[in-house]
């Protein structure tokens, strides 16, 4: 077997997977009001354990976009996010990935947290998309057995599971848990007709 060094893996034009790390800040469809999520890039994209450092060399500018959409004012905190999804964006190689921890990060900003506690549940929601998504490519692989095919579909079915869970738990956080429940009042006089429902009056 020849062993092979990746940076990471991107889509062009007719779908072609090339080695060539993705560098493009734009986003692919124009979002009026809304920059670019905050990206990283590693010392060594091939590398066991890495290193992230600004994409552009503005450190203090890309640490606080960092704290923003990690929804904290706390470095340390940063940091052991960082430091988490990086265990979880793994290439196929087993190598850390650059486009799975901006990826990643572009979840979590969109995620929009408030304050630590919906910064880690974001940080949570995306390394579970990202576990389950390894998990289901796992799916296509040739030769597996009944047992082996059933053993994963069950992994992926509760990560995607675990995913949806934890996207009420952040609706729950940002509503209080309130439910909101309308109700009218219909008075009917002493010999009066009431019609639930849909009513259409005649043309006749």
């Amino acid at each position: 077997m020849v062993a092979v060094s990746c940076t990471d893996f991107c889509q062009e034009r007719g779908n072609r997977m090339t080695l060539k790390p993705n560098n493009n800040d734009s986003p692919a469809i124009s979002q009026p009001g809304r920059l670019p999520p905050v990206r990283v890039k590693l010392l060594r994209p091939d590398a066991y354990v890495s290193q992230t450092y600004p994409p552009d060399g503005n450190s203090k500018d890309w640490w606080q976009r960092l704290k923003k959409a990690l929804g904290t004012t706390s470095s340390d905190f940063v940091n052991a996010c960082l430091l988490q999804i990086q265990a979880a964006a793994r290439s196929p190689f087993g190598t850390i990935s650059e486009t799975h921890i901006n990826a990643a990060l572009a979840m979590i900003e969109a995620a929009a947290p408030k304050d630590e506690v919906e910064g880690a549940l974001a940080v949570q929601m995306a390394c579970t998309h990202t576990a389950a998504m390894a998990v289901l490519a796992k799916l296509n692989v040739a030769f597996g057995t009944e047992q082996r095919v059933a053993a994963i579909g069950s992994a992926a079915a509760r990560l995607l599971k675990a995913y949806a869970m934890q996207m009420e738990v952040l609706r729950r956080l940002r509503t209080g848990g309130k439910q909101f429940v309308r109700v009218e009042h219909v008075h009917v006089n002493d010999g009066g007709q009431a019609v639930i429902g849909n009513v259409k009056k005649s043309d006749a």
